[in-house]
């Protein structure tokens, strides 16, 4: 199982709860040492110690794990990833879990990723891309509605507009090109909106060996019953009941052959995968992916997973990976995410927030910090999404009953969050 020897020193970049959750995860492992995270946020600052580094500056970080031999630099979001943050660390003898910028472009330009779909053969929506608003907004008039409309580079998640409408779809394009979305939208993608239900299938890869995780379902309006603007992810969980067999194999040897093709271009994929489905009649359609692990697919993923992360991050790094490596316990996870109101929009910080030990005595119940910040053993409000409160049992019922359980345990000024989490689930496939 792996090569590590003895105890490994560990640096996490990201402040939010994927972060929370994989720096829980990494501290069960007999491997870890002393664990770094940088920024961090008040619940991972109570269970590591500060790095005092840049997270998105590649030298800043590659000579913060030098000075401090860490063993195994961990890249949560997209941000430094795009900017090349693997590749420094990666330079310094350092290893590291998370792509180089090459190959995070898959995520950074929504443009690169088609045209590798595309080398691939891998089935996606239809799609177009412009840089002239004129040109866009004529092909959307010719279209019509329902479209997708896309901003090309990272928007933080929010860059995506599902347009029922032609004149929704030309707000969209209004949006991306006016600004909306700073230079992510100077490139506009206007796709087919694709039918069916959505999942997300995230896979640990070394580059060429590729291990799929669990799947996972995300909630991402702001509101029950799938209304409200886009956000990060609202809850989440996994697995996700109705995925056939058959649909499964179809997704992992899609990411299979998105590594493959990308390894054929001179680009080596070291990382996690996290592909975007659309379940369609015609089987899985891909909408998107991502360089890194979901947020918040993470929080619901990880407590399920048996296995050890840094020796599976440290294979993946290494090209040593393999399945063996990872296995499940035969659990349902579901996560429901707690904001700040006026989440995706502006929201106040600094609130007190209260309950989350009360939360956590519930059998099988982890609250997992994403906008909180520790002020003299305090816990306050410091982002939109706040806390992801998860639960565990092997009865999709009984976790969904105990994540909401806990919600009603925890307080703080203007907590929002949906009432509907999982209720796909139980009924079913539309």
């Amino acid at each position: 199982m792996g090569n590590v020897g003895g105890k490994v020193d560990v640096l996490i970049l990201g402040s939010g709860g994927r972060e929370h959750a994989l720096l829980r995860k990494i501290t069960s492992s007999p491997h870890a040492g002393q664990l770094w995270v940088s920024p961090g946020n008040g619940g991972m600052l109570s269970e590591a110690e500060l790095a005092h580094c840049d997270p998105n500056s590649p030298s800043s970080v590659a000579s913060f794990a030098s000075d401090h031999h860490i063993g195994l630099v961990v890249i949560g979001p997209e941000v430094p990833l795009v900017a090349g943050v693997a590749d420094a660390v990666r330079e310094a003898h350092i290893p590291c879990f998370g792509p180089n910028a090459s190959a995070a472009r898959i995520e950074g330009s929504k443009k690169f990723a088609k045209e590798i779909m595309q080398q691939a053969q891998v089935p996606t929506a239809a799609w177009r891309c412009f840089t002239e608003r004129e040109a866009c907004e004529d092909y959307i008039r010719q279209l019509g509605g329902p479209l997708v409309v896309k901003a090309d580079g990272l928007a933080a998640g929010k860059g995506v507009i599902v347009a029922q409408t032609t004149e929704e779809a030309l707000n969209g394009a209004e949006e991306c090109f006016g600004g909306h979305f700073g230079s992510a939208g100077s490139t506009v993608l206007v796709e087919e909106k694709l039918m069916g239900p959505e999942c997300s299938l995230l896979a640990l890869t070394d580059g060429t060996t590729v291990v799929p995780l669990a799947s996972a379902q995300d909630h991402k309006r702001a509101f029950d019953g799938d209304r409200g603007p886009n956000t990060g992810g609202m809850g989440v969980y996994s697995p996700v009941p109705f995925v056939t067999p058959e649909e499964f194999k179809t997704m992992r040897e899609i990411e299979q052959g998105v590594v493959d093709q990308l390894r054929s271009n001179g680009i080596s994929y070291s990382g996690c995968l996290y592909g975007g489905f659309m379940l369609t009649n015609s089987g899985p359609k891909v909408l998107e992916f991502n360089a890194r692990f979901g947020d918040p697919e993470t929080q619901v993923i990880l407590p399920r997973l048996n296995g050890d992360l840094i020796e599976a991050f440290l294979a993946c790094d290494q090209g040593t990976l393999s399945p063996d490596m990872i296995s499940w316990k035969d659990d349902w996870a579901l996560s429901v995410v707690l904001a700040s109101a006026g989440y995706p929009g502006s929201y106040e910080t600094g609130k007190e927030i209260f309950g989350i030990a009360e939360a956590e005595a519930i059998p099988g119940v982890t609250v997992y910090h994403a906008g909180t910040q520790l002020k003299d053993g305090r816990v306050f409000t410091n982002g939109g999404r706040v806390l992801d409160v998860t639960a565990v049992s092997s009865n999709f019922e009984e976790a969904r009953r105990r994540a909401y359980a806990a919600c009603d345990l925890i307080s703080f000024s203007g907590k929002t969050f949906r009432h509907d989490i999982g209720l796909r689930a139980i009924k079913g496939r539309d």
